[in-house]
């Protein structure tokens, strides 16, 4: 089975590669790796690995873990590709049939972000619905979220930001970022169920590609 795991670890030349050591001798199969963030002398990375039938996941924290100053944030099933580099081409896709633009963006987002889905929201005179969804997406009825518009992309905590119950569902976390900046207001939502939290690159990227999305569409 495929999993996703999540790994904080000092950013210094070898950890990796302990890391990976430890992996293989738990019998893990790295099948790929990104960086997600470099701060204050430690690196954010995501590891897509394949583990034999009936190894149990724990056996990944373990093997990472037994690295001096590594940490596992989270590790879930993960069926996709590490495509975090595939913007352009989403950009690319969407410049090429604007009419399908809001759909694609929708679809694609949760695989570059590696999430589960998303939601392109407007708000409009007291009531918030959404414009494109992906096939992921929970079923909600229309309602307001009343912390838009924004004015940079942010984290949305349901225990401060209203949020429809479902999208809080399965101890999800949540981003959003403006979509572009004309009337009403509009915003690129991402959900993650059962994380892990986005981190500031993520938001950064978010921001720029919603912000390009949106100037490709004339939002």
């Amino acid at each position: 089975m495929s999993y996703l795991l999540r790994v904080v670890l000092p950013d210094k030349p070898g950890i990796l590669g302990a890391v990976a050591t430890a992996l293989g001798g738990a019998g893990a199969d790295i099948l790929g790796v990104d960086v997600v963030e470099r701060v204050d002398g430690q690196a954010v990375d995501d590891l897509a690995i394949e583990l034999p039938s009936g190894r149990p996941p724990d056996v990944l924290i373990t093997a990472a873990e037994s690295v001096p100053g590594v940490q596992v944030e989270s590790v879930r099933p993960y069926s996709g590709r590490l495509d975090t580099h595939r913007e352009l081409e989403l950009v690319d896709t969407i410049a090429s049939d604007p009419e399908a633009g809001l759909a694609v963006l929708a679809e694609e987002v949760p695989r570059l972000f590696r999430a589960g889905w998303a939601i392109v929201a407007v708000r409009e005179e007291g009531r918030s619905y959404r414009l494109a969804d992906s096939s992921a997406a929970p079923e909600t009825r229309a309602g307001d979220l009343p912390w838009l518009p924004l004015d940079k992309a942010m984290i949305v905590d349901p225990e401060v930001h209203w949020v429809p119950e479902p999208w809080s569902a399965l101890d999800t976390e949540l981003a959003a970022a403006p979509f572009g900046s004309s009337q009403p207001p509009k915003a690129l939502v991402v959900g993650r169920p059962g994380g892990p939290a986005f981190r500031p690159s993520e938001l950064a990227r978010l921001t720029h590609l919603a912000g390009i999305v949106a100037a490709v569409l004339g939002v």
